[in-house]
């Protein structure tokens, strides 16, 4: 194999069988179930990396079910995102913890945008009258989120200013002797957005401690809404926001 076929080809690992196919990545049906709540001022400053800026004492836990994701299949995630400003005043929502059920998600998401994904057990389902959102690790309910079934609809630009601003990881790719070879935040996006259906209803969380996915570091203090929101839309390429190892920072 020649030096200019190994480039011509190289997408991601391994060469041969990427683990996940090129983009765009388009979802059907992209269901939410997002809960927002106040949690400790303290916990959100030294989790929050700068330049970014909590916008607030919030917090959001997401259950998201995507049954028709382009080359990724039918899979489920969990993800705890903190509303934060940007250096611009923008406000986005960093990405703090992912926890994914599919291998390929896991890895795509976390070589391309960032994403802080681990693998795990998130589920959403409609248990009678309840939207249920649920991540499980091994035998530890990690979370639980409910809300009562499509209570009350929601208005459009209500439920996309819940799932379609823009976001913000920390993306670290290691070089070969441990050093961090990447280290930069990057923004991401949703686009092409069709809202499908949003609703609202009475909702609750909970979250236990893990040693190994430390959502409960953001403990529960106030459930402030509870959000139910289906779309179709496309992941788009993301963005470097700041590079750590270019101003010296992570050097």
């Amino acid at each position: 194999m020649e030096a200019e076929d190994v480039l011509a080809d190289a997408f991601a690992m391994p060469r041969t069988s990427p683990s996940y196919p090129r983009g765009p990545y388009r979802f059907v049906g992209r269901e939410y179930l997002v809960i927002a709540y106040r949690t400790d001022a303290a916990a959100l400053r030294r989790l929050v990396p700068e330049p970014l800026v909590p916008a607030g004492e919030e917090a959001r836990l997401q259950f998201i079910r995507m049954p028709d994701s382009t080359g990724l299949g039918d899979y489920a995630l969990a993800a705890q995102v903190i509303p934060v400003r940007l250096p611009d005043g923008t406000e986005a929502g960093y990405v703090h913890a992912m926890l994914v059920d599919s291998h390929t998600a896991n890895s795509g998401g976390r070589e391309l945008w960032g994403f802080p994904q681990k693998l795990a057990k998130p589920s959403l389902t409609v248990q009678r009258d309840t939207l249920l959102g649920a991540l499980d690790i091994g035998p530890v309910a990690v979370a639980r989120g409910s809300m009562g079934f499509k209570h009350r609809a929601l208005p459009p630009a209500d439920a996309l200013a819940e799932v379609a601003g823009p976001g913000v990881t920390l993306k670290i790719i290691p070089h070969v002797d441990g050093r961090p070879r990447i280290c930069e935040l990057v923004r991401w996006q949703l686009g092409d957005v069709t809202l499908r259906g949003a609703w609202t209803g009475p909702a609750a969380l909970s979250l236990a401690s893990h040693a190994l996915a430390p959502l409960a570091e953001l403990p529960v203090r106030d459930v402030l809404r509870g959000t139910h929101v289906v779309v179709d839309a496309t992941l788009e390429p993301g963005s470097v926001l700041h590079d750590y190892l270019a101003t010296g920072e992570a050097a």
